[in-house]
């Protein structure tokens, strides 16, 4: 499945810190139930079997639902897994490797804090960019803040959309308003919340209104 500028509205990027007593893929499930639009499942800690069974475990529900899932990180996983795609970072495989290895039919996101980091990741087949952190983030701490303007400024240098990621919540996604993008990207803001389902919906209709100015339906 390929990805449309709509299908990164709500972007859930997975996290099992916050497991409790359910599976990944049930709390993914709720997630995508109430609003999610694209799914990306990301582990750093799975041995290469497990983070495998966990990946195809998800991509069954994802294609169940028609919504886009994409692995991070690990193209070897995506390629095995069916995945729809793979997204990398400035400190992977080159951007243009991932999409000679992934072929034209699979998705490639990339992250970016940059104009010039934008726009080489455009050239080389990217088809989104993950843009941030925009706010502070605990969930990667390592993670430099972007800019409002900065941003606004990679929207506006690309052809291809943009998701904003890091730190982005209901009290501040407003912030993000006329920054051009396509979608934001959250993590804690689905997954470690109580009520999943209460917590997405509200995302998605305060993603609506940033993206496309206007309330969620």
């Amino acid at each position: 499945m390929r990805s449309g500028k709509d299908d990164l509205l709500l972007y859930a990027v997975t996290d099992r810190s916050w497991l409790k007593e359910q599976s990944l893929t049930l709390q993914t499930e709720k997630a995508i139930q109430a609003g999610a639009t694209f799914i990306q499942l990301r582990e750093k800690n799975l041995g290469y079997e497990a983070f495998l069974a966990q990946a195809r475990e998800l991509q069954t529900l994802t294609s169940h639902y028609q919504v886009p899932m994409v692995i991070n990180d690990n193209l070897e996983v995506a390629l095995a897994c069916g995945a729809d795609g793979v997204h990398i970072g400035q400190k992977d495989r080159p951007a243009a490797e991932a999409r000679r290895l992934l072929g034209s039919g699979k998705i490639l996101g990339v992250s970016v804090q940059t104009v010039s980091q934008a726009i080489a990741a455009q050239e080389s087949g990217a088809d989104y960019l993950g843009v941030g952190a925009v706010f502070q983030t605990a969930t990667k701490k390592d993670a430099a803040e972007v800019s409002y303007e900065t941003l606004q400024a990679i929207c506006g240098a690309v052809r291809i959309p943009v998701v904003a990621i890091g730190g982005i919540r209901k009290d501040n996604m407003m912030k993000l308003v006329g920054s051009g993008i396509a979608g934001v990207a959250v993590v804690s803001a689905i997954y470690a919340q109580p009520d999943i389902r209460l917590a997405t919906a509200e995302l998605r209709r305060l993603a609506e209104s940033v993206v496309y100015g206007r309330a969620g339906s």
